[in-house]
């Protein structure tokens, strides 16, 4: 293993954690420092580039396939590396965060694939990003259980060849990492993610035959893949294992890496796992970079914009024809049903909806698809044997009858619904529920029967600022307002009051949420990610 550079040391500005040292080990931090030395300049650029573009598409108002990159798409001879054994089969994933219960829920929960999630599930309290740590890293050594407080339930992994393989997602490029310094500058939270999990499991990994694998979020354009690109090139050597070992899935989940999906795929060829469908973000992404196109880009409700809407669609059958094509996985959206455990007509009508999803999914050619609950996965996985049967995947199946233009993918207007009154209703409600449970350190929260994270609350909050600014008349007369929003708002905090009880509702941060979601929602100066300002309300 190299050696880290002489410099001044690591700064981890917390208070101590329980057997934090088994994660923070000075070989651990040597190798964040020099992912942060060599890298972080890198990404400061690219996220200047990111400024730079959204200026453009506010002065044009369209975005088109970069005419620099056309060879590559043209170049029909390069595939992606192929998928390692323990990637082959991925027709159901499910996501969560990495504290102790979920963490042994999901490797027991009969996926195939586990999304460990450090990003928009996570809320980013130190004690998270150590304490999931640890919880991986005691899965890989079985030694982990957990018994509830609360019910003295205990959880245990099953056999190794019955668990989930690990695909482990860190945080965007634009979030740092505040407790952790080097050089006197808080290191992005992407590296923190990354270094820790690959520095201590790398190998791990590789000896129980599976690898260091991951999903990488928020990326916007072929420039930001070839930034993880070499991130991986590097971390490889500097912990001697083989060149390849990593496997990297990419989120489309931003408007402008939809344009870019073979690029993307093209810098991370030897690294290159698939490419997967976030539909929240992806909406998030829409309203953000085109909030101020005029009517035709505003967003209706967001439960009216399915997968069948005509850009919707375009979006995910260009993605997976462009994922055959090259050789990768292409994976589905999220089912984020919450069972219910008294309401058994509720989960009739919604495991119905959730079956016609996947079964959409499957019979577009995705190799799989995502669920957020153990009782989706046998739904899921159910709609996908119907078509994969014994195949691992279905990436034989080209799809060449797809052809999108660069204008389908923002072709908003093409979906007839319109935003209406509980429509608002309900962005503030969730937008204040899941904010205020965020900062409580959580970040995958079950609301209304569906589990929420930092993504639906980013549409929630846009969705608020693009009606008001786009002077939006609801069907009932009423006209989009700051002033309308403060009033439901404030009756959402009343309801919230009289749902939990003075005291619950004292103990809770629910003003601070209110008020933190009127800032991201109704300030004139957009704010890029709801999680910049939150965090440095976050506590640990």
């Amino acid at each position: 293993m190299s050696a880290p550079a002489p410099s001044s040391p690591v700064v981890v500005d917390a208070e101590p954690l329980p057997r934090q040292d088994e994660v923070l080990t000075p070989g651990a931090l040597a190798f964040v420092a020099e992912l942060h030395r060599r890298f972080t300049p890198r990404r400061a650029g690219l996220l200047a580039r990111r400024a730079e573009r959204r200026a453009e598409i506010a002065r044009t108002s369209t975005l088109d396939f970069l005419p620099e990159t056309a060879a590559i798409r043209a170049d029909d001879s390069w595939k992606v590396a192929p998928s390692p054994a323990a990637l082959n089969d991925r027709r159901v994933e499910i996501t969560g965060p990495t504290d102790r219960k979920m963490t042994i829920n999901a490797l027991n929960s009969g996926a195939k694939i586990w999304l460990a999630d450090f990003e928009d599930a996570s809320a980013p309290t130190w004690e998270n990003v150590v304490t999931g740590q640890l919880n991986l890293i005691d899965a890989y050594t079985r030694a982990i259980d957990f018994t509830d407080p609360n019910s003295g339930k205990a959880y245990a992994l099953k056999a190794e060849d019955e668990l989930a393989t690990v695909v482990m997602r860190p945080r965007g490029w634009h979030l740092n990492e505040r407790h952790l310094l080097v050089d006197g500058e808080q290191v992005p939270g992407a590296f923190v993610d990354f270094g820790l999990y690959f520095f201590h499991n790398a190998q791990r990994l590789l000896d129980l035959g599976k690898g260091p694998y991951f999903y990488l979020p928020k990326t916007e354009s072929h420039l930001e893949a070839r930034l993880w690109n070499d991130v991986f090139v590097f971390a490889q050597d500097y912990v001697g294992i083989p060149q390849g070992s990593v496997r990297a899935t990419v989120l489309i989940e931003t408007i402008t890496a939809a344009y870019e999906m073979e690029e993307i795929l093209y810098e991370l060829r030897d690294h290159a796992s698939g490419l997967n469908a976030g539909r929240w973000d992806y909406l998030f992404s829409i309203v953000k970079n085109f909030r101020d196109g005029g009517p035709k880009f505003v967003l209706p409700d967001r439960n009216a914009v399915t997968m069948t809407a005509p850009f919707m669609r375009a979006y995910t059958e260009l993605l997976v024809r462009t994922c055959h094509k090259r050789g990768a996985h292409a994976i589905g959206g999220m089912a984020a049903f919450i069972p219910s455990r008294r309401d058994e007509a509720v989960n009739k009508v919604a495991f119905e909806k959730v079956k016609a999803d996947k079964d959409r999914e499957a019979g577009d050619g995705f190799d799989g698809s995502w669920v957020a609950h153990p009782d989706l996965v046998p739904i899921a996985m159910a709609s996908f044997d119907a078509v994969l049967g014994d195949k691992p995947n279905q990436k034989d199946r080209l799809r060449e009858d797809v052809d999108v233009k660069a204008a389908d993918l923002i072709a908003v207007d093409s979906l007839h619904a319109k935003p209406t009154n509980p429509g608002l209703v309900n962005a503030v409600q969730v937008g204040i529920r899941y904010i205020e449970a965020w900062l409580r350190g959580l970040g995958a929260v079950a609301i209304f029967n569906l589990m929420e994270d930092a993504a639906t609350a980013e549409i929630s909050r846009s969705q608020i600022w693009q009606w008001i600014n786009a002077g939006v008349e609801f069907e009932n007369g009423e006209k989009a307002t700051p002033e309308l929003a403060r009033r439901i708002a404030a009756e959402e905090l009343d309801n919230i009051r009289a749902e939990i009880g003075p005291d619950a509702f004292a103990a809770g941060h629910w003003l601070q949420a209110h008020d933190l979601l009127l800032e991201v929602a109704l300030d004139d100066d957009y704010a890029d990610f709801l999680t910049l300002p939150a965090y440095e309300q976050l506590k640990g």
